[in-house]
Formats: structure tokens, C-alpha cells, sequence
């Protein structure tokens, strides 16, 4: 069992900037690829960026240029920097984990851009 707790979420002005950390805990041999998700209301839960083991990243294009996923692994954490933030990135971010053959998902963090 794998636990993934998201924290740094919040209200921020369009424009602004905020660090969303998951850590995770548990029951944890090794994990490869770490991600961010989001879903804004009424919408599909979307792939934000994601990190692989090896340090690779890959980005939406609504992001790219503006986000930016990193991980520790010493401390099983995952991070993602968020600048220029505009209100379309308003949503209910998620991280998750691959652990062995099971994706781990956390409960979300709130991030409301708006003025």
C-alpha cells in the first residue's frame, strides 16, 4: 500500500506562482514514473507533466514553458512549480505514482487562479 498526500495548493492571482509537493509513503520498493493530473470542473481529468525515473519530463502544451515537474527521490516526493499561473489553470491537482504495476493516486489539492 502506497500513500501519496498532495500539499500547496491555494489561491493565487493570475500571474502568480505556487510549488505543489507530493510525498509518498508506504509500502515502496521503487517508483518510476511520478505525475501531476488535473481536472477543472466539468472537464476530463487531463495529464499535466510527468517525470520518469531517469529525470525525463514531458508536459501539456497549455503548461509547457510555465510548469515544471521535479522529484526526489530520496524522499519519494514529487514537485511541481508553477509560474504564470492563469485562471484556465484553475482545478483539483492529483498526483500519482507508479509503484511496481499499480498507479497510485493522491486525493487532490485545490488551485483556484482568479483575481
Amino acid at each position: 500500500q502506497v500513500q501519496l498526500v498532495e500539499s500547496g495548493g491555494g489561491l493565487v492571482q493570475p500571474g502568480g506562482s505556487l510549488r505543489l509537493s507530493c510525498a509518498a509513503s508506504g509500502s515502496i520498493n521503487s517508483i518510476a514514473n511520478m505525475a501531476w493530473h488535473r481536472q477543472a470542473p466539468g472537464k476530463q481529468r487531463e495529464l499535466v507533466a510527468v517525470i520518469s525515473s531517469g529525470g525525463t519530463t514531458n508536459y501539456a502544451e497549455s503548461v509547457k514553458g510555465r510548469f515544471t515537474i521535479s522529484r526526489d527521490n530520496a524522499k519519494n516526493t514529487v514537485y511541481l512549480q508553477m509560474n504564470s499561473l492563469k485562471p484556465e489553470d484553475t482545478a483539483v491537482y492529483y498526483c500519482a505514482a507508479a509503484v511496481g504495476r499499480v498507479d497510485y493516486w493522491g486525493r487532490g489539492t485545490q488551485v483556484t487562479v482568479s483575481s
